[in-house]
């Protein structure tokens, strides 16, 4: 299980989403994109994932 916080990466914001890899990488890209305008990559959220899980 992993977890992400939007305030981890510099915004002012509460959203947190925690679950399976899949969720995660679902969630946090629709609320980044439709609440700060930023398209993350399917990618870069993995790679995000990974990096917190070291």
């Amino acid at each position: 299980m992993a977890k992400l916080r939007c305030n981890d990466y510099g915004f002012e914001c509460e959203f947190i989403v925690e679950g399976e890899v899949e969720r995660i990488i679902e969630e946090f890209g629709k609320h980044s994109e439709e609440e700060h305008g930023i398209d993350y990559p399917r990618e870069a959220l993995m790679q995000i994932i990974l990096r917190k899980s070291q």
